[in-house]
C-alpha cells in the first residue's frame, strides 16, 4: 500500500492490488483537527487493517463517516477498518445496494476465494445514509461537492474537495483501465458523466481515479480525450475502434469485448 499527501487535508492511499485508490480528507480549520472521512477503500485485508494507524500517523481523527464513489464491492470496504463509522453514498447507489441485499458480500467472498485471501470479519454494510447528488455533504465547517457520475454502472457520484483542488473521480479517468460499461452501465451516461467532470479537471490539482495513478489536471484531461475518444469510436465503428495508448494489454482487449457485448 501507497500513501502520498496530496492537501495537508488530503491523502491519497493506493492498493498493492489492482491500483485501487482510496482518499482520505480532513475538514479541518485553523485550531481544530477537523473531521475526517474516507472516500472508498483499499483492497487487501492488510492494507484495511493498517488504516487506522496512517489516519494517527497523519495527524488526521479517526473518520466520522465513510464515502463510496459507487456500489461495486471493491469501493465499500471501508466498512472493515471502520465497523463503526457510517456509510454514506449517492441516492442512486443507496438504492442499488437495497436492490441488490448480499451481492457485495458475495462478490467480496468470491473476489478472496479466488486469491486464497481470508478476513478478520465478514464485511457487514450497516445503515447506508443516502445523499442527495448533486448536492454537498458537510465535513467540519468545509463542504465537499457530490457529482453525479453514472455511466460505468447505473449508480454513482464524485466528490470534489474544493479547498484542496482534488477530484476523486470514483471509476473514472483512469490511466491504466479503459473506461468499462459494467451491469446498468450506458454508453451515452459515461459520455455524459465526462462532459460534467471536465470543468472540475480544469479546476483540479489531482484527480485521483477508482484505480491507476494519481494524476495532474493537464494528464487527466489528457486521459479524459481518450475515454471520450475510445466511447465515441465505441459508438460509430464498434470492435473497430482503437484502444487508448498505453491501455491496450489483453485485460484491456478483454474489457473491450466485454463493452462491446453490453452495447
Amino acid at each position: 500500500m501507497r500513501a502520498v499527501s496530496l492537501d495537508p487535508d488530503v491523502v491519497a492511499v493506493t492498493s498493492r492490488l489492482l491500483q485501487t485508490n482510496c482518499t482520505i480528507v480532513r475538514g479541518a480549520i485553523q485550531g481544530s483537527t477537523g473531521e475526517t472521512f474516507v472516500v472508498d477503500s483499499p483492497i487487501l485485508p492488510d492494507e484495511l487493517e493498517l488504516l487506522p494507524s496512517l489516519l494517527e500517523q497523519a495527524g488526521f481523527p479517526a473518520p466520522s463517516g465513510l464515502l463510496a464513489t459507487h456500489a461495486d464491492w471493491d469501493h465499500l470496504l471501508g466498512r472493515l477498518a471502520f465497523p463503526q463509522a457510517p456509510l454514506g453514498c449517492a441516492e442512486s447507489s443507496a438504492a442499488r445496494l437495497q436492490a441488490e441485499p448480499g451481492a457485495v458480500q458475495r462478490e467480496l467472498r468470491a473476489f478472496d476465494e479466488e486469491l486464497y485471501l481470508a478476513r478478520a470479519r465478514p464485511l457487514a454494510l450497516g445503515s447506508v445514509q443516502a445523499l442527495p447528488v448533486p448536492g454537498r455533504c458537510s465535513i467540519g465547517e468545509r463542504e465537499l461537492e457530490l457529482h453525479a457520475a453514472d455511466g460505468h454502472t447505473g449508480d454513482g457520484m464524485a466528490v470534489w474537495i474544493g479547498w484542496a483542488r482534488v477530484l476523486a473521480a470514483g471509476d473514472y479517468i483512469s490511466n491504466v483501465e479503459i473506461p468499462t460499461l459494467s451491469r446498468g452501465g450506458s454508453l451515452d451516461a459515461y459520455l455524459a458523466t465526462l462532459a460534467r467532470l471536465r470543468p472540475l479537471v480544469e479546476l483540479a490539482e489531482h484527480v485521483v481515479a477508482g484505480h491507476g495513478d494519481v494524476l495532474d489536471s493537464e494528464r487527466a484531461l489528457s486521459v479524459l480525450d481518450e475515454d471520450v475518444a475510445y466511447l465515441q469510436g465505441l459508438q460509430e465503428a464498434g470492435g473497430a475502434v482503437e484502444l487508448p495508448a498505453g491501455r491496450r494489454s489483453r485485460r484491456q482487449r478483454e474489457l473491450h469485448a466485454a463493452n462491446l457485448a453490453a452495447i
